[in-house]
């Protein structure tokens, strides 16, 4: 004898928590979606912020760059570059994180496997040379506008000057020279590897790379010669 197939009977309370259980998942799924959302449009504003003050910083300095002319170039408004940066602090610290990822200073850690100090030496200034020469408009005014923003001064200080300190004292490795007279060897090391040097070199006085180098080479030869002299 046929029979026809009943389905278990499921009461109507089972099928209304089911549902509602449901219901409850896709409005946290939605809610999650609006949230990524909502934060990927707020860091696409932020990223939108800090490359328009990276170019302003690079064309005009830090100095003469106003909120203003940030939310501009942004395509926001005064109030949005408050919100997402409502300390001049934190704004130059993302803008430099910005800019150092897309140039970055040369890697000591290569110099380190050069053993001739003077061959070292050589390398390490042309390959700084040429950064200083790629990232000139940045640099210069950073370094100017550096001297009246002392917020701007503080992050040099945190990781500029680090940099510097660091190079030096590796390309004083090696050198014959005695104690008392190292701290002339890191004057002129010092003096070599700045900013203004290669700029005075090669910008002012219209030297070529490899004479630039070579001239401050000398002058670190002259420093070591004329301590074993004494």
């Amino acid at each position: 004898m046929l029979t026809e197939y009943e389905a278990p009977y499921t009461p109507l309370c089972r099928v209304s928590i089911s549902f509602g259980i449901v219901f409850i998942e896709m409005i946290e799924n939605k809610r999650k979606y609006e949230m990524n959302k909502r934060a990927e449009r707020q860091r696409q504003t932020r990223r939108k912020i800090v490359e328009a003050t990276v170019e302003l910083h690079r064309t005009r300095g830090p100095a003469n760059t106003t909120i203003s002319e940030i939310a501009k170039r942004a395509g926001v408004n005064r109030l949005t570059v408050y919100n997402h940066f409502p300390d001049i602090t934190d704004l130059l610290k993302a803008c430099s994180r910005s800019w150092t990822e897309r140039h970055p200073a040369p890697a000591p850690s290569p110099w380190v496997r050069i053993g001739d100090p003077q061959q070292r030496l050589r390398t390490a200034l042309t390959e700084l040379y040429s950064f200083y020469a790629r990232t000139e408009p940045m640099r210069g005014n950073v370094l100017r506008d550096a001297e009246t923003m002392p917020e701007l001064a503080a992050l040099l200080e945190g990781s500029v000057v680090p940099y510097l300190e660091g190079v030096r004292d590796l390309l004083a490795e090696g050198w014959e020279v005695g104690d008392e007279r190292r701290k002339r060897l890191l004057a002129t090391i010092k003096l070599a590897i700045d900013f203004h040097t290669w700029r005075s070199l090669e910008r002012e006085s219209g030297l070529s790379r490899e004479q630039a180098v070579e001239s401050m080479l000398e002058a670190v030869r002259s420093a070591v010669s004329s301590s074993d002299a004494q």
